[in-house]
C-alpha cells in the first residue's frame, strides 16, 4: 500500500532575524506522522504568500521549486529501494543531501571555504588566514578529548571554558589570541544557530578575557622623525615606509592611499595640491591639503597616469608579509 505523503511550506512570523527575514520550513507528512525541516532559504514574510506556500518573487520561488521536487525525488527513491518510507528516514536523507554541518569541526572548514572565497572577492585575506589558527587550535583541543569531532549538540558551557583554559594552560596563549579562538568557536555556533541545527548557543555565558591595554598606542613625534630620516635597503620596504609617512600627514588609511589615483590630486589657486577622495569605509568625501612632506612623496611616483594608482601598492596582507 502506497504511503500518503504531503509537503507544507510555510514560515514563522514570530521568529525574524536582525535583516528582517525569517526562515521557510518544510513540513512533511507521511501516514499521518510529521517531521519539520529548514529549507535553507529566508525571506522578507512580506514576500511570502502563505495560501499557495509560495514566495511572490518567481526568481527566488524557482529555488523553493527545486527544494520541493528534489523532497519528491528523493520520496520516490526511497520508496524504489526500501518498499517503505517515513517521514523521519526522508528528513535525514534530505539533510545529508543539503550537507549542512551537524558537527563543530566540519562548520569550521565549510565556513573557512566560504572564506577562501570571500577573500579572492574583496582581495583581502587577513581573515581566511587567521581562521587557519583558531581551526587548528579548536582541532587540537577536541583531539585532547580523544575526539575527531564533536556534534554541536554535545557543546555545553564547560566546553567553551574548557577550550579557554586549554588555550590558556596548555598553548600559553596570551588574552588576544584567546579571545581571537573563542570568537571563532561562537561564530561556528551562531551559524549553527542559524541554520537551526542548534536552537541556541550553549556558551554564550562564557566570558572574554580581559587584554591587557596596549603598550603602543600611537608612536611620538620622535619615532616618526627617526623614520622620516632612516630609509629602507629594499624596494618594498621603502615603498612602506614613505606610505606610512605620507599618510601621517594626510590621515588616510592605508586602504585609501591604496586606491588614491592620480585623477584625486588637484590644486588651489595659490597653487597648493590637496587630495579630494571618498574614505572607503565611511564612503564621506574628504578634502585633504598637503602637507610639504607629503608633496615631496607625492612627486617621487604616478601623478600623470590616470589610469594606475599613485602608488604601487600590493595588497596589504602582502605589503605586511614582505616587509615583516
Amino acid at each position: 500500500m502506497r504511503s500518503t505523503f504531503k509537503q507544507l511550506y510555510y514560515i514563522n512570523r514570530s521568529k525574524i532575524k536582525a535583516d528582517g527575514t525569517t526562515a521557510i520550513l518544510c513540513r512533511i507528512s507521511i501516514d499521518g506522522k510529521n517531521t519539520v525541516l529548514s529549507t535553507g532559504f529566508y525571506c522578507n514574510p512580506n514576500h511570502w504568500n502563505g495560501d499557495k506556500g509560495a514566495l511572490t518573487s518567481t526568481r527566488e520561488n524557482n529555488k523553493l521549486i527545486e527544494f520541493r521536487n528534489r523532497i519528491a525525488q528523493t520520496y520516490e527513491d526511497i520508496l524504489k529501494e526500501q518498499g517503505v518510507v517515513s517521514a523521519e528516514l526522508l528528513k535525514n536523507t534530505i539533510v545529508g543531501v543539503n550537507t549542512v554541518a551537524t558537527n563543530l569541526l566540519q562548520a569550521g572548514e565549510v565556513e573557512r571555504e566560504r572564506l577562501r572565497i570571500r577573500s579572492i572577492e574583496i582581495n583581502s585575506t587577513s581573515t581566511y588566514r587567521s581562521s587557519k589558527t583558531t581551526q587548528a587550535n579548536l582541532r587540537d583541543f577536541i583531539s585532547s578529548r580523544e575526539l575527531d569531532d564533536i556534534p554541536f549538540s554535545d557543546i555545553t558551557e564547560e566546553f567553551g571554558e574548557s577550550f579557554k583554559l586549554f588555550l590558556k594552560r596548555d598553548l600559553g596563549y596570551q588574552p588576544g589570541h584567546i579571545n581571537h579562538c573563542l570568537c571563532w568557536l561562537n561564530r561556528l555556533i551562531y551559524i549553527a544557530v542559524d541554520q537551526e541545527v542548534l536552537r541556541f548557543n550553549p556558551i554564550e555565558d562564557v566570558a572574554y578575557e580581559k587584554k591587557n591595554p596596549p603598550k603602543l598606542r600611537h608612536i611620538t613625534r620622535s619615532q616618526l622623525k627617526q623614520m622620516m630620516e632612516t630609509p629602507m635597503p629594499n624596494e618594498m620596504q621603502e615603498l612602506a615606509r614613505r606610505t606610512f609617512i605620507f599618510s601621517s600627514f594626510c590621515g588616510l588609511a592605508y586602504v585609501d592611499v591604496h586606491q588614491l589615483y592620480p585623477k584625486h590630486i588637484g590644486r588651489t589657486a595659490d597653487g597648493r595640491q590637496y587630495i579630494r577622495t571618498q574614505r572607503a569605509k565611511t564612503k564621506v568625501e574628504s578634502f585633504i591639503p598637503l602637507h610639504p612632506v607629503a608633496e615631496q612623496i607625492l612627486s617621487l611616483y604616478n601623478t600623470t597616469d590616470y589610469d594606475k594608482p599613485i602608488f604601487p601598492l600590493p595588497n596589504r596582507d602582502i605589503l605586511w608579509f614582505e616587509v615583516s
